[in-house]
C-alpha cells in the first residue's frame, strides 16, 4: 500500500519535505520507521532509535503503535519545533 511521508524542522532539511513509499498492509508507524532506517544513510541517522521523534498520522499525532492505512499521510518532527 501506498503511504505518503512528511518530514519537518531538521529531518526535513536532511530528508526533504516528503516522499512516497510502498510498506506493508498493516503496520504500525514503528515498523514505517524501522523500514527507513533499514534504509541507512540520512535516514539511518535522523530517524534513529537514540533520537525523540514525535509523529501524526493523518495530522493527528500518534505513537508508534498506531496503524497506518492505504494513501494515510505520516509525519515525523523534532519534538519541538517552529515558534
Amino acid at each position: 500500500m501506498k503511504l505518503r511521508l512528511h518530514y519537518f524542522a531538521s529531518i526535513r532539511e536532511a530528508l526533504g519535505a516528503f516522499e512516497t513509499i510502498d510498506i506493508a498492509e498493516g503496520a504500525s508507524v514503528g515498523a514505517v520507521r524501522d523500514t527507513l532506517i533499514a534504509r541507512g544513510g540520512a535516514h539511518a541517522t535522523v530517524l534513529a532509535r537514540g533520537r525523540v521523534l514525535r509523529s501524526a498520522l493523518d495530522q493527528v499525532l500518534c505513537d508508534e503503535s498506531a496503524v497506518v492505512a492505504d494513501g494515510s499521510e505520516l509525519a515525523f518532527f523534532p519534538p519541538v519545533t517552529g515558534g
